[in-house]
């Protein structure tokens, strides 16, 4: 055991030469290995450790990993059922966002093998597909029923037409919006919004004194926290990442006007330390009757609209997100998923987990014992069917129709060379999505202006770009 221990904990280090971009073919936006992330570079010596600390695991047990939303908390504590179901153990590691893609991002990317099992986004399944990071999940039998998965949400989970994870919850976004201020104040919100109309609105029903803020929005930094939404904000000003060159957009008169809006809509009307609150921060002020307003995921719903979870339940209702000049990628299109990396040794049982927990069996489950507005949304046309559902959550067809009409093929007004609506489609982009969010946090923070923060949001991509190869 101590021989195959050691050997598992050297495979966390890559040889320089497996950094080199020229060994993969084909244009900068084909996956690549992800020698350049700084999550990799800096994790892998602590990560070597951990895979010791791995060793000696019962053979029947899985080790999981997985966000720490509410969604997965669920999963969590059904999980008995599918260990007394098949004898099989599921360990969990459960994290905030932000952690939870450092982590998997290193184990997957040196071939760690500390997971059995992974949640992971839309982003990053194409290009570890591609790379035969993951296992093709196209065998987990006829009852799945892969013809009942919506199908966007397959094909942003598949590479090279090889599905390679299954979708545990779609989401979109959308407006949610506290219904009984709204009607106290003698004020309407429309059914599509602009962004002046919401900043308009959010003023007026500012009240910090009662810690009731105007609007709540992602702060935090992290591709996937604030950038999620601020891409949002980006593409419906008329901003892109890059242009047909690859040369990037982030000082643009498009990206100034979004920053700024956003900016200043936080700091004049939103909550205290708003740069440290991400999805989870939000919703839970949201949920405790702190916010007016607040733009985010359509799976939110579920948990805003749960009574148990929930002192806004009754009094929420919700409208498109909000636009500014023009529509195109004003609302974002996510899928989190579970999928098997290659280094798991026990891929069979991996198997077993996934169809268990992305089954409709399973959905059926959560709405009987969690209730019906907390099953996963957005990734089965049957989900939306079942009456018993559509009676419970007056948010579900919104839900299904915000995700169907989301378009990754066309996020932004301006022609792009990418693809995605809260995220670009290249390996780079986790390092400088991220790189960026702090710089847009530090503005929100008051720790720097605006144009310093683009400026050098900018300059960091540009080098990111050129170190990567793309203008050769």
């Amino acid at each position: 055991m101590g021989m195959f221990c050691f050997a598992r904990a050297r495979s966390f280090f890559l040889p320089t030469s497996s950094c080199n971009k020229d060994r993969f073919s084909g244009s900068p936006t084909d996956p690549m290995m992800l020698c350049k992330n700084p999550y990799v570079l800096l994790s892998a010596l602590a990560f070597s450790f951990m895979a010791l600390a791995g060793c000696g695991e019962p053979s029947n047990s899985l080790t999981v990993a997985t966000v720490n939303n509410s969604d997965m908390i669920i999963m969590q504590s059904l999980s008995p059922r599918f260990e007394a179901e098949t004898g099989i153990e599921v360990k969990w590691v459960v994290l905030e966002e932000n952690a939870l893609r450092q982590r998997v991002t290193t184990d997957i990317a040196t071939g760690g093998g500390q997971f059995d099992v992974i949640t992971i986004g839309a982003y990053e399944t194409p290009m570890w597909g591609a790379q035969n990071w993951l296992v093709p999940v196209e065998d987990l039998g006829d009852d799945y029923d892969y013809d009942d998965l919506f199908e966007p949400l397959k094909n942003s989970l598949s590479a090279n037409g090889t599905l390679y994870a299954v979708p545990f919850y779609g989401e979109s976004s959308f407006t949610f919006f506290r219904s009984d201020l709204f009607e106290d104040a003698g004020l309407t919100m429309p059914e599509a919004p602009s962004y002046e109309k919401i900043r308009d609105l959010a003023g007026q029903l500012h009240d910090p004194d009662n810690e009731q803020y105007g609007i709540c929005l992602r702060g935090k930094p992290g591709w996937g926290e604030n950038m999620a939404y601020v891409n949002t904000v980006i593409n419906t000003f008329g901003g892109r990442w890059f242009d047909m060159d690859w040369e990037p957009q982030l000082t643009s008169p498009e990206w100034k006007n979004a920053i700024q809006f956003y900016v200043d809509l936080l700091n004049d009307y939103g909550p205290p330390g708003a740069s440290s609150n991400g999805h989870n921060e939000s919703r839970a002020l949201f949920a405790s009757g702190h916010c007016a307003i607040w733009i985010d995921a359509t799976s939110a719903a579920g948990y805003i609209f749960n009574p148990a979870d929930s002192e806004v339940a009754e009094v929420t209702a919700f409208t498109k997100s909000p636009v500014a000049e023009v529509e195109n990628g004003s609302s974002w299109s996510w899928s989190w998923a579970l999928a098997i990396p290659t280094s798991s040794k026990k891929v069979e049982m991996a198997k077993q987990f996934l169809k268990w927990a992305t089954s409709r069996e399973y959905i059926t489950m959560v709405g009987e014992v969690e209730g019906w507005t907390v099953v996963p949304p957005g990734t089965r046309s049957s989900t939306y069917e079942t009456e018993a559902y559509l009676e419970a959550a007056p948010f579900a067809t919104y839900t299904r129709d915000a995700i169907l009409s989301a378009d990754p093929m066309n996020p932004t007004r301006d022609p792009v060379p990418y693809t995605g609506v809260q995220f670009v489609a290249i390996p780079e982009f986790q390092g400088i999505g991220t790189q960026v969010g702090q710089s847009i946090a530090a503005a929100l923070a008051g720790q720097m202006t605006v144009d310093e923060a683009l400026q050098s949001a900018q300059d960091a991509t540009r080098r990111t770009m050129e170190q990567a190869g793309y203008y050769r």
